[in-house]
Formats: structure tokens, C-alpha cells, sequence
């Protein structure tokens, strides 16, 4: 039976698999909404730590009318985190899906970002009984990290104030697919009040950055499963707070943060969708949102190096997720 991109490219360009929609719905409603939120929560949270990263290369801000446009990549990686990879299916739990093998007891299996394959479930009994098999998860294809990637400009106003905006556009995918992403954050540098700022030999900033991603997948036509106006529709919203430190040195420059990251997200199952094996044949009309939050201290080492007009800086954020974020960045101050 055939499998679908499910994440599509929403956390831009990562990839999250879900199994074939039949096999979700004929467990029932109920059963399949709970099966989806405990196997897409981790990759949900992956990009939600992904996307937040990038805010920031210095903490010495831009003077009045300085600027830098950048492009910004981020990696996050999860190859060793086996609590994301895989999560306790109890049947107890569901009120139709059990184990073909060893039934009724509880056993790990796979998230969206993990390897556990061949796990096979059924639902119903008798004649309606319909088996099938869990999906695995990224892992499974040696794809151990979540990447995304963005513009990003930052502007110095008033002494010590940076504004800042990171903008991904409208970006299409095999004609069904769209993923875009904005994002709006300030940076203010506390050692620009002070009357020894010239000769400080380090800056220390806050910065405030919220992100906006948005992604939506047309599966209509792929023939899955019967129906009409088949959709995913996926938000992941989040916000940055941190306190930065760095040198300002002419050239090689190093940088330090502490912040807090917080994000949501919401993946909308859209359409009319029509089951016809198993106990549950019936039609389901926009049947469930997938939401998953996430929250949590993180802190940050990196380091820039400045050649004229063009910079370059990279770092290693750690955090539940922890990130590494290169950028290639040209700008004057």
C-alpha cells in the first residue's frame, strides 16, 4: 500500500512519513488521532527548536542605518535521542487497534523520527478484521536531523536597537506542496549606555525573535484514500528570548547566548475522507488537528569572522534538540 509525505516539506525541506491514511482511519477516528499525535509529536518539536534558532551572530549591535542580510541554515540533529525515536503504544490505551503479535500488551514503536519497522496491528474481528502495518519513521532511511533555512536582514536604528526580519517565500513542491515562512525580532546592546562603550572590549544584548512557519500538502489526487479536497494544512509558531555576549574584535569575533525557546504546532487534516474496509466504514469530514508544543532553556557558542562586506558565522546551540547555524552574511556598519 502506498505511503504519503505527511510533513511534507513544513519544516523546510525535512521530511516526516505517515502511514497510508486507509490504514489510519480504519482503526477508527478516535484511534487514529491518538496514534498520530504520539507519532508526530517529536518531529513537531524538532522543528520547532529548528526554526528558532539564528537570531543573532553578535551582540554588538548596528549603528544608525548599519545592516546585514544573511542566509541562515540551521541542523537539527536527533540521531541519539531514542526517547523522540519511538514511544509506548498500550492497546489499553485504544479503544480498537491491538498487536498482531503478543496482543493486548504494551510495546515501543516507531515516532516520526524513528527506525522500529515491521511492527503489524489489527482492528475488528471476523470478516471486517483488517491488518496493517505502523509506519517507521526517518531514521529508518539514515535521516537523523531536521534542517531548515531562511533570509534573514537586521537594521540599526536608535543607539543600541536592531531590528530584525527573516523571510522564506512562497515555495512550491511536486505542484501539490507550499511551505513559507516569516519572522520578526528585536536585538537592544545594554553597553551602548554605558560611557565607556568604544573601548569595551565586549558587548552584551537581549534579543526577542518570533518565527512563523506555514506549509500545506493537496494529496487529492494521489488516490490514497477515497474523497475530496484532501489537505494538510501545518502552522509551527515560536518565540526566541535570550541575553548575548560577545567580543568586538576587527575580524574574528566570538559569541555566547542563554535563552528560552517556546513554539506550537498545528497540523490540520483537511477533507472528506472514505473508509471502505475494515469495522469503521463510514466518511470522515476534516477529521482531526495535530497540535504539539514544546519549551525549554538553551544556550549557544559560536564564533564570526568578518571580511569587508562578506561574514561568515556558525554555532552549536544546545538545548532538547540542540542545533548547529551557519550563515553567510554581507553587510556594512
Amino acid at each position: 500500500m502506498r505511503r504519503i509525505v505527511l510533513l511534507f516539506a513544513v519544516l523546510t525541506i525535512s521530511v516526516g512519513k505517515a502511514q497510508d491514511l486507509n490504514d489510519l482511519f480504519v482503526s477508527g477516528l478516535n484511534d487514529a488521532e491518538r496514534f498520530a499525535n504520539a507519532y508526530l509529536a517529536p518531529v513537531s518539536e524538532a522543528g520547532i527548536y529548528s526554526i528558532s534558532n539564528g537570531w543573532y551572530n553578535t551582540a554588538d549591535a548596528k549603528p544608525l542605518g548599519g545592516f546585514e542580510i544573511s542566509i541562515v541554515g540551521n541542523i537539527t540533529g536527533f540521531k541519539n535521542k531514542e526517547d523522540k525515536k519511538s514511544f509506548i503504544l498500550d492497546p489499553n490505551d485504544y479503544e480498537n487497534l491491538d498487536f498482531v503479535d503478543n496482543p493486548g500488551q504494551a510495546r515501543p514503536v516507531a515516532t516520526a523520527l524513528g527506525d522500529i519497522e515491521g511492527v503489524n496491528v489489527f482492528v475488528g474481528e471476523g470478516p471486517l478484521r483488517e491488518e496493517f502495518t505502523l509506519p517507521t519513521g526517518l531514521a529508518s532511511e539514515d535521516f537523523n536531523f531536521v534542517p531548515s533555512g531562511y533570509i534573514q536582514a537586521a537594521v540599526g536604528l536608535v543607539k543600541g536597537l536592531e531590528v530584525k526580519a527573516r523571510f522564506l517565500p512562497k515555495i512550491k513542491f511536486d505542484d501539490d506542496a507550499k511551505i513559507g515562512l516569516f519572522g520578526a525580532g528585536i536585538q537592544y546592546e545594554f553597553t551602548k549606555l554605558l560611557p565607556a562603550d568604544k573601548v569595551l572590549p565586549v558587548a552584551i544584548s537581549a534579543v526577542i525573535g518570533y518565527t512563523n512557519l506555514s506549509g500545506d500538502y493537496d494529496f487529492t489526487d494521489s488516490g490514497v484514500i477515497d474523497g475530496s479536497d484532501q489537505s494538510i494544512d501545518a502552522t509551527f509558531k515560536t518565540w526566541n528570548f535570550s541575553a548575548v555576549v560577545s567580543t568586538k574584535l576587527p575580524v574574528i569575533n566570538f559569541y555566547g547566548g542563554l535563552g528560552y525557546i517556546t513554539g506550537k504546532s498545528d497540523i490540520d487534516l483537511l477533507g472528506d475522507y472514505i473508509v471502505t474496509t475494515g469495522p469503521f466504514q463510514t466518511t470522515y469530514t476534516d477529521p482531526f488537528t495535530v497540535s504539539s508544543d514544546a519549551s525549554g532553556v538553551s544556550a549557544n557558542l559560536g564564533t564570526k569572522l568578518k571580511l569587508g562586506f562578506f561574514r561568515l558565522n556558525a554555532e552549536y546551540n544546545i538545548s532538547e534538540f540542540s542545533t548547529f547555524t551557519f550563515g553567510l552574511n554581507f553587510g556594512f556598519r
